[in-house]
């Protein structure tokens, strides 16, 4: 009978090392990801993290472009008659004012 339980903990005790080593693995994976989380959030508060970002942001319009805004669907806004058509703004977006 001893030898029995002896068996079934050394079995539960394996169990337990297995799932032990997952864990750490993954905390060691999340640990790494805050790292660098927190590394990039620090790099954006320096004197030149605007100016770093604004660069690596690779969607922005071109300065000699327009750009288009479109209504909501006349159901949405109940009341008014949206054509559906866009919207064209002249205004330059923010980050294209110069400063």
């Amino acid at each position: 009978m001893a030898g029995l339980s002896l068996v079934h903990l050394a079995a539960a005790y394996q169990q337990r090392l297995n799932q032990h080593d997952e864990l750490s693995a993954i905390l060691q994976i999340e640990k790494a990801k805050l790292q660098k989380a927190q590394k990039r959030f620090d790099q954006l508060f320096v004197t030149t993290g605007e100016q770093q970002l604004i660069r690596e942001q690779d969607q922005w319009i071109a300065p000699n472009r327009l750009r288009v805004v479109w209504n909501e669907p006349a159901e949405a806004r109940p009341g008014t008659a949206a054509s559906g058509r866009p919207l064209i703004s002249t205004q330059p977006l923010p980050a294209q004012v110069q400063r």
